[in-house]
């Protein structure tokens, strides 16, 4: 993980890793037995609470619960109808 990576990169690899998790977590309810499935959906639940824990540090709380070293300041960031909240995934960008 970059300490030189940028707000939007940090948001599209945990809007893309928390995708992954819940797929997985489907897929797990269905394929409980799958221990192939369980190490890559504990290895990504990890790895995109490392990079929320990052972006938090970085940039404020991603949601009401989580943990920010700033006071609250949810009034001045964009919100998630407005387009500098959002973001767009390359075809074929990971």
């Amino acid at each position: 993980m970059s300490k030189n990576m940028s707000k939007m990169e940090l948001l599209k690899q945990i809007t893309a890793l928390n995708f992954v998790v819940e797929d997985l977590g489907l897929y797990l309810n269905t394929h409980p037995m799958d221990q192939q499935a369980l190490a890559k959906y504990n290895l990504y639940v990890m790895q995109c609470k490392a990079l929320k824990q990052n972006y938090e540090l970085c940039y404020g709380m991603l949601s009401e619960n989580g943990q920010s070293p700033y006071p609250w300041q949810w009034i001045n960031e964009p919100w998630p109808w407005e387009y500098e909240a959002n973001f767009e995934f390359e075809r074929g960008e990971r």
